[in-house]
């Protein structure tokens, strides 16, 4: 009697529910194309109808190339919530400005200034990965105010040590960090309002769903994405808000030391998505409820 009571209280700890053993095959997935990929791969996700988290290589800590702009933002609008900068404020540019690489504001830029508001600069920052725009923005929120803000949020491994298309900085390894999961739980307080303000949090939102890149080419028409991209030579990365219907989650991929052209952010879009659309169709138990009774 006293087995068959022992018995009783440990076969329901040792349950599992459909949807831990579905992520496992999911990363299983992942580690398939962290297999065929010429490089290394980091994966987050979280689910934010539960709040769990999954990770692949989670604490890769690498390059961010412009991934690094979305801490930059959330700097930029701590400024504005505590009154140092205005997003009406306009600032001059001239030809003295331009940084090069990505970005369309160098075209416009001569020897008469160009004034721009802070929230243009944002937008180009984010919408146009504009190198010129951020190197701005950088230099009126400073570097110490964006890994001040890191340190508190306790984000350790995200850092921002130099500006846009600073070859020489890169080559001293003076290079701007994070990890998948870093990044994952810093777009998950901004998902859920707790950076700086709901409204601040709405309006970087609203600047990271202008972004077209490698997510909204992986995801279905009708899954809108709110992200940021990154690339250099031998860094991919991504990350952002997915709204799913009925399983909205974040997610957030970076890749190193590629090979040549190698990219595995859409296919790990493809994977995770795949992941959570099962989920979003189920119950708890594994019920796809999304079809009628039969």
């Amino acid at each position: 009697m006293k087995l068959i009571s022992v018995l009783s209280l440990v076969l329901p700890l040792l349950a599992q529910e459909p949807a831990a053993l579905l992520e496992k095959k999911t990363l299983a997935r992942i580690e398939a194309i962290d297999n065929g990929l010429d490089g290394v791969l980091g994966v987050a996700a979280i689910d934010l109808k539960t709040g769990r988290t999954f990770s692949y290589h989670g604490d890769l800590v690498t390059t961010q190339a412009s991934l690094i702009k979305v801490p930059i933002l959330a700097a930029a609008f701590q400024a504005v919530h505590a009154g140092t900068l205005q997003l009406d404020r306009k600032f001059a540019l001239t030809e003295k400005d331009k940084a090069g690489g990505s970005g369309t504001l160098d075209a416009k830029l001569g020897k008469e200034p160009l004034e721009l508001t802070f929230r243009e600069l944002l937008t180009l920052m984010i919408r146009d990965s504009d190198n010129t725009a951020t190197n701005k923005v950088i230099s009126l929120v400073t570097k110490e105010r964006v890994n001040a803000l890191m340190v508190q949020l306790k984000l350790p491994n995200t850092r921002l040590r130099r500006i846009m298309m600073d070859s020489d900085a890169a080559k001293r390894e003076d290079e701007n960090t994070s990890t998948p999961l870093e990044m994952a739980r810093l777009v998950e307080m901004i998902y859920n309002g707790k950076l700086v303000s709901p409204e601040a949090c709405q309006a970087m939102i609203a600047m990271l769903k202008l972004v077209k890149a490698d997510f909204r080419a992986a995801l279905p028409p009708a899954v809108v994405p709110a992200s940021k991209t990154g690339s250099v030579p031998g860094v991919h990365t991504e990350a952002g808000i997915v709204y799913l219907e009925g399983r909205p989650y974040v997610l957030s991929i970076m890749s190193s030391l590629l090979a040549g052209e190698s990219n595995p952010i859409r296919d790990v879009v493809e994977a995770v998505n795949a992941h959570f659309a099962r989920l979003a169709q189920s119950n708890r138990y594994g019920h796809r409820v999304s079809d009628p009774l039969y």
